[in-house]
C-alpha cells in the first residue's frame, strides 16, 4: 500500500535586488565607474543625474507582481567541451587563444601607468621584509614573465643571487619567500605552472562553496584527467554523487584566469588603488566621508516613466501593446532597483567603517599598531546587525586613507589572545613580542617554535606551538634551523 506524508522545510531565496546588492557592495570603488556604465548602457531608464523627486516618478511595478530578471543580469550557460577544446594548452583555454572573457577582467580598469613589476613590488614593501628577503622577493619579481609565470628553476635564481646579490640562500628560503609573493594580486601570479596557478586561484575561494571544493580537488589530484576531459575517472577517483556537482566545479575552473599576469605587453589589468573612505583627524575628532565615486548621481528617466504612463492608459487587450508596457515596467523598476542598490551600499559602507573606526579609535588617532585592539569579522556585523558574510565583502575589497596611509580593511581585523590575566590581546601584540624573542636570540642557538611558545606562555600569552609557527610564517621569519648561524 502506498504511504503519503507530508514534509516541511524552510529555504532561503536571495531575491534579485539582494543579489543586485550583494555584487555592488563587493566590488571596490575603482570598479563602481565600469559597472554604472555598464547599467547605463543596458537600461535606458536609467540616468545620471540628480534623482527626482517620488511625485515625478510613478508607475512603480507592484511588489506582489513576479519579478523578471533584467537581460543584461542572466548567465549565459558555459559549454565546456566548446571551452575545452582538444588544441588548447593542456585541455585548459588560455586567454588570448580566443573565446576566453571573465567578467571581472572585462570590468578591471587598465592601469596604464602600472606594469606588473610596479604593481608586485608595491606589494612586495608592504610585507615588512628585512633587506635581505627584499632583494630575494625583488629577484623573484624579476623574474616573472609577462602572462604572469616564473618558469626559470629557483635553483637558477639562487645561483643569481649568488653572483650578482653575493646572497646565499637555499632553496627553502627561496620557496618560503615566494609563496608569499603567490599570495599578491592578480590572484594566480608568480605562479610555475598552469595547474598551480589554478590552485593559487581557487585557494582564495575556497570558502565560497561546495564546487569550488570540488574544484580545487579536480585540480590538485586530477589535473590530468581535468585536462584530456576523462570526467567518468574524476567522477570516480573523488567520489561525487552525481555529474552536476562535475558540472559545476568545471564551470569554477573554467571562470578562472589562466594568464593572470595578461600576456603580450607587460602591462597589467588592475584596480587602481583608490580608498573607499577618506579618514580625518581635525583636532583629535574623527570625521568619515565617502570616496566622491562611491555616490554617484542616478535618477529614474522622466521621458521613460511618462512613456509607461501613456501606455498603461491604453488599451489593455492590445497584445503588442501589453508587451510594451511590460517592457517598459521591466526597465524602471530595474533602475530603481540599481539606484536603491548604490544608496544601500553607500549606508553599509558607511555604517561597516563607523564600526570599524569605534573599535579601533586609539589606532586613527595615532597609527599605533599596538593599539589595535582583537577585532573578528562578528564583532562589526552584530554591532551594524548584519550578516558576517556582508562585513566579510566589504572587508575584502575596501581601503581607508587616513593621515597614515591606505590600509585595506582587512588589516584592522585579528584574532584575540588570551592572557592569564583573562584579558584579550591583538594577535599582532603576540606577534611583536614574538618577533622580539627572535631578535635577541642566540643565533647560534636560535629558538624553536616549542621554546618560544614556552616563552610566550611564561609571559602570560595562552598559545599553542602550531600559532606560534603560523604567526613565525605571517612575520617571514624562517625555522630556527634557517637561522642558526655558524
Amino acid at each position: 500500500m502506498q504511504k503519503l506524508g507530508l514534509n516541511q522545510s524552510l529555504s532561503q531565496k536571495l531575491s534579485p535586488q539582494q543579489i543586485q546588492f550583494i555584487k555592488l557592495l563587493q566590488i571596490p570603488t575603482a570598479e563602481l565607474d565600469t559597472r554604472i556604465e555598464e547599467e547605463l548602457e543596458v537600461n535606458p531608464a536609467l540616468e545620471e543625474g540628480k534623482e527626482e523627486t517620488p511625485e515625478d516618478i510613478e508607475g512603480s511595478l507592484d511588489s506582489n507582481e513576479e519579478f523578471e530578471e533584467p537581460a543584461s543580469e542572466k548567465d549565459d550557460d558555459i559549454n565546456v567541451d566548446d571551452y575545452l577544446r582538444d588544441d588548447d594548452f593542456a585541455g585548459y583555454k588560455m586567454q588570448g587563444d580566443g573565446g576566453y572573457q571573465d567578467d571581472e577582467d572585462r570590468d578591471m580598469p587598465i592601469a596604464m601607468t602600472s606594469s606588473l613589476n610596479d604593481q608586485l613590488m608595491t606589494q612586495l614593501g608592504f610585507l615588512g621584509l628585512d633587506d635581505r628577503q627584499y632583494v630575494i622577493g625583488k629577484q623573484l619579481i624579476g623574474s616573472i614573465e609577462n602572462d604572469g609565470y616564473i618558469r626559470r628553476e629557483l635553483e637558477a635564481l639562487i645561483n643569481d643571487l649568488a653572483f650578482s646579490q653575493n646572497i646565499d640562500t637555499d632553496l627553502d628560503e627561496v620557496e618560503e619567500i615566494l609563496r608569499k609573493i603567490q599570495g599578491f594580486d592578480p590572484s594566480g601570479i608568480a605562479a610555475r605552472n598552469l595547474q598551480e596557478c589554478l590552485i593559487l586561484q581557487l585557494e582564495r575561494k575556497i570558502d565560497q562553496g561546495p564546487a569550488v571544493k570540488i574544484a580545487h580537488g579536480i585540480i590538485l589530484e586530477c589535473f590530468e584527467e581535468f585536462t584530456k576531459k576523462h570526467y567518468d575517472k574524476i567522477i570516480r577517483k573523488l567520489n561525487l554523487e552525481d555529474e552536476d556537482s562535475l558540472k559545476d566545479a568545471i564551470t569554477v575552473i573554467t571562470r578562472l584566469n589562466p594568464k593572470p599576469g595578461s600576456s603580450g605587453s607587460g602591462m597589467v589589468k588592475t584596480q587602481y588603488l583608490i580608498p573607499d573612505f577618506i579618514l580625518t583627524n581635525t583636532n583629535g575628532k574623527l570625521e568619515l566621508s565617502l570616496n566622491s565615486r562611491n555616490a554617484p548621481d542616478l535618477k529614474v528617466s522622466r521621458s521613460y516613466t511618462e512613456m509607461f504612463d501613456a501606455y498603461d492608459k491604453g488599451n489593455k487587450k492590445d497584445k503588442k501593446l501589453k508587451e510594451t508596457v511590460s517592457f517598459v515596467k521591466q526597465k524602471l523598476d530595474s533602475a530603481r532597483w540599481f539606484i536603491d542598490a548604490i544608496k544601500q551600499r553607500q549606508q553599509t559602507l558607511l555604517n561597516t567603517m563607523n564600526t570599524i573606526i569605534q573599535y579601533q579609535y586609539d589606532f586613527f588617532l595615532e597609527g599605533d599598531e599596538s593599539k589595535l585592539r582583537p577585532m573578528i569579522l562578528k564583532d562589526i556585523a552584530n554591532e551594524i546587525g548584519m550578516d558576517i558574510s556582508t562585513v566579510s565583502r566589504v572587508a575584502n575589497s575596501k581601503s581607508v586613507q587616513t593621515e597614515f596611509g591606505i590600509f585595506p580593511l582587512k588589516y584592522f581585523f585579528s584574532e584575540g589572545i588570551a592572557t592569564d590575566s583573562g584579558e584579550d590581546v591583538s594577535s599582532r601584540e603576540v606577534k611583536h613580542i614574538l618577533k622580539q624573542f627572535i631578535d635577541d636570540e642566540d643565533k647560534r642557538k636560535p629558538l624553536s617554535d616549542d621554546k618560544l611558545e614556552k616563552l610566550l606562555n611564561d609571559k602570560g600569552y595562552n598559545i599553542a606551538r602550531r600559532t606560534v609557527a603560523k604567526y613565525r610564517e605571517q612575520l617571514n621569519i624562517p625555522v630556527a634551523r634557517l637561522r642558526k648561524e655558524l
